[in-house]
């Protein structure tokens, strides 16, 4: 008991004497602990200004088509002419839009004085470029329901045109009348574009196996095993055709390149990490569509990280501390320009990796309730493409918005009811974009 009583009254003398001290205030502003999340602030990023570097452009360049996935060099226009002043020309309705259950997220190609689209129930339309319907194809199988699937790509090559879907299908259609002429099951989703040429159309499913299909037939030349991850993206980025290599991207941040083919992996490069202080996701999956550029490749994850690979073996030249969303687009052998995974519109020197400017696009949708805090929902911005001689991207936020590729500047913005859900595309002097109501629109 004695000793209890000791133990207690040591206690209590500890407490009062703890009672006793002030609690030093330290001076500075007060800063909510979730206000870290409306921040933009990276504390390791480069914090230098914005800078206005001139930058060599390719000449503007009459394209008739844009019939692929522009990853590829051969499938690419690098500054398609465009007038820049966005006249609305036309605008007709492709089928089902965005809804809670469905997106429509496939991007639409031009080819031959036709525009290909795929809404969101994946119905396969082909439309004059004078915005006249001329043949429809509906992809929902047998017994399935078409909210039961997403995703999907679409590309044209050799008069023929590919089209895969997120219920695991690849169909070769005429493009002339919409007439079936093969359809090879891979039994897993396959909801990114394919990429076609010499004779093989390339593509990814599950975000975990790569494909080489005959052109001419559909059947299987060869498979390479990736790696899926369940904790990705939805959907798997167009492989990437070099002249002797081709480049995919899985689902758990790895890229490889093998020879086009026989299929013979050569490399095999972790674009792994996330950026520290900010990062807005935990997900590594390759959301920033590996694209070819003489001889490197570029490539970047949704949590922080962009890179840049050499085609030949891999080796990894660069890494900067930005995720990316979509494809990269290049500017001459200058510098590279995409969209962050922070809602920026962002300039590094091909060469470094440096930063020369980022600007904001839209962020996230401001509540009702409390328009400070944007947490609800997020816009998207896909893009950015270079036509016309400057960087345009398109917004779910309703507008269209061109920048000054030298310094970021905003130089216009023209309105698309019910903002953009895919990424622009120019060929004939017009610039094609679908909304998130299921309208093509035309733009010179």
């Amino acid at each position: 008991m004695l000793r209890t009583a000791t133990l207690v009254t040591g206690l209590g003398l500890i407490a009062l004497a703890g009672c006793e001290e002030r609690e030093e205030i330290l001076p500075g502003e007060r800063l909510g602990v979730r206000d870290v999340l409306e921040t933009r602030i990276d504390p390791l990023a480069d914090t230098a200004e914005n800078l206005a570097r001139a930058v060599s452009l390719p000449a503007q360049q009459s394209n008739a088509d844009w019939a692929q996935s522009a990853v590829s060099p051969f499938a690419r226009t690098d500054n398609a002419a465009f007038s820049g002043s966005f006249q609305p020309v036309w605008e007709v309705n492709i089928g089902a839009g965005d809804s809670r259950r469905k997106r429509l997220n496939v991007d639409p190609v031009v080819a031959g004085g036709r525009v290909f689209t795929m809404d969101s129930e994946f119905v396969v339309r082909a439309t004059t470029t004078a915005g006249a319907p001329l043949w429809s194809h509906d992809l929902t199988p047998l017994r399935e329901k078409n909210y039961q699937a997403q995703g999907g790509g679409i590309a044209y090559h050799d008069g023929q045109l590919y089209v895969s879907s997120g219920f695991g299908t690849v169909t070769a259609f005429d493009p002339s009348n919409g007439t079936e002429i093969w359809t090879q099951r891979l039994g897993n989703t396959a909801t990114g574009a394919p990429s076609v040429r010499g004779g093989l159309v390339y593509l990814v499913s599950g975000d975990a196996l790569a494909w080489a299909l005959e052109a001419d037939t559909g059947r299987i030349r060869w498979q390479m095993d990736g790696t899926g991850d369940v904790g990705n993206v939805a959907g798997a980025p167009a492989p990437a055709l070099g002249a002797k290599r081709v480049v995919f991207a899985f689902g758990n941040a790895s890229v490889q390149g093998a020879f086009l083919q026989g299929g013979l992996k050569l490399w095999t490069a972790e674009i792994l990490g996330r950026r520290n202080g900010v990062a807005l996701s935990s997900i590594d999956d390759i959301t920033g569509d590996p694209v070819i550029v003489g001889d490197t490749v570029y490539a970047g994850n949704h949590s922080g990280r962009f890179v840049a690979l050499s085609v030949a073996n891999g080796d990894r030249l660069w890494t900067a501390r930005e995720g990316a969303l979509g494809q990269a687009w290049p500017l001459g052998s200058d510098s590279i320009a995409f969209v962050s995974d922070r809602n920026e519109l962002v300039r590094l020197d091909a060469t470094t990796g440096e930063t020369i400017w980022a600007v904001d696009l839209p962020g996230y949708v401001p509540t009702r309730r409390n328009p400070q805090r944007r947490r609800d929902a997020a816009f998207a911005n896909h893009g950015p493409i270079l036509a016309g001689g400057r960087l345009i991207v398109a917004s779910s936020d309703g507008f269209i918005r061109s920048f000054n590729p030298e310094d970021g500047a905003e130089l216009s913005r023209v309105e698309i009811k019910g903002g953009a859900t895919t990424r622009p595309v120019v060929a004939g002097g017009t610039l094609y974009v679908i909304s998130g109501n299921g309208t093509l629109h035309a733009y010179r």
